[in-house]
């Protein structure tokens, strides 16, 4: 049986080609190998692990900034350093803690050490918890004990603290009785011709008298609402430019705040409405009677829907702002790139130009509203409304 050379040299190439196949196959290279690339993977995954977590960390961190800025707090904090060292020193002053809980309990919020720690008083103990800057009672170690929606079970004691927020009203208050009693003082000294400061806010108070108080309330009645409006005026002002400065103390982002005002507002329109303003709203004229019944608790519920948005508008347009603010802000901590870190530095100072807008816009608007809602309390009977 004749082969031919071409088999023959392709049988001898086959085998050579299969030989490192057949001769390695079932060698045990598992204890070189493996370990060898399980030791890169695992490298691989804790090097990732190791960011995640730094990165969530990071975000936390961030979290916590705005919602330290947002939430009113016991003690002013200015700055902290040496944080990367592991001694993290913290630059502030303390507030005022009153406490009711069995009795009066009075101490600076420095013993709570920003938080960490629980303060004791009268055999009682404190702590404030993170999440809503608010103070609970607690044990010797500071628990806090949590449902399953994870809300604090703590009970809270009364609390009559001198907070942040506090303080910046006694602050603005005491900004505003300055400034305009001694522009009222100029005027009985110089023939009412203002001087100092008082210059700067005398084209606002006429502008407030002029363009809201007497179109909407009318020059019969709008003395005794001036002294209303221009408060509410100047004190959301003042305190939403407070509001922009370092100290950072949002207190028109606090809905107690704007709560406080819209009430306010609600009773001096309730009480002093005459009496066409409750006419209108318990039988209006010139509606059929079963109309008359069918509209009276809706158009009474509407005086009451009136002052909510007040509180919800001042509220929610303050708030967004800080938040976006303050968020951009972080960002400018989050970008590694040289691009990222100047946009945003951009950015959050365009946005905040923009709310040094927003905050006279939002006083303005506020009192305009308010100043609404009295003149519809003093409006004149009609008589051809009757007819």
């Amino acid at each position: 049986m004749l082969i031919s050379r071409k088999t023959i040299q392709l049988f001898i190439a086959t085998i050579f080609a299969v030989l490192p196949v057949v001769t390695f196959a079932n060698a045990d290279t598992s204890h070189v190998a493996k370990p060898a690339h399980s030791e890169v993977v695992n490298h691989e995954n804790t090097t990732t692990k190791e960011v995640v977590s730094e990165e969530m960390k990071a975000q936390e961190e961030r979290a916590e900034f705005i919602q330290h800025h947002l939430l009113d707090s016991h003690d002013f904090h200015l700055f902290s350093y040496g944080k990367e060292t592991g001694r993290e020193t913290h630059i502030g002053f303390p507030l005022p803690v009153i406490l009711w809980e069995d009795g009066l309990h009075f101490f600076m919020s420095s013993e709570f050490h920003h938080g960490e720690a629980v303060a004791k008083s009268n055999g009682k103990y404190f702590r404030i918890n993170h999440h809503d800057g608010m103070v609970y009672n607690t044990d010797e170690k500071g628990t806090f004990n949590v449902d399953e929606k994870h809300h604090t079970t703590n009970t809270k004691p009364i609390d009559f603290s001198i907070t942040k927020s506090i303080v910046m009203i006694l602050i603005v208050a005491l900004l505003m009785f300055l400034i305009f009693r001694n522009l009222g003082k100029s005027y009985s000294k110089n023939g009412g011709i203002a001087t100092g400061v008082g210059r700067f806010f005398e084209p606002l108070v006429l502008y407030i008298r002029d363009e809201i108080a007497i179109p909407n309330i009318g020059e019969k009645h709008y003395k005794k609402y001036m002294s209303h409006l221009l408060t509410v005026f100047f004190f959301i002002w003042f305190l939403n430019m407070f509001g922009l400065t370092p100290l950072g103390v949002n207190v028109t982002g606090n809905i107690a705040i704007t709560a406080s005002l819209a009430i306010i507002t609600y009773l001096i329109t309730t009480f002093t409405a005459n009496g066409n303003y409750w006419g209108h709203i318990f039988w209006m004229p010139g509606v059929p009677v079963p109309m008359k019944i069918i509209l009276a608790p809706i158009e009474f519920l509407g005086t009451i829907i009136k002052p909510f948005s007040l509180m919800i508008r001042l509220y929610a347009n303050m708030l967004a702002g800080h938040v976006v603010l303050m968020s951009i802000i972080a960002l400018m901590y989050t970008f590694s790139s040289p691009i990222g870190s100047p946009l945003s530095f951009v950015l959050a100072f365009v946005l905040s130009i923009l709310e040094i807008l927003v905050a006279l816009l939002q006083a303005y608007i506020f009192t305009m509203l308010t100043a609404l809602y009295f003149g519809a309390a003093k409006e004149e009977h009609h008589h051809d409304e009757a007819h």
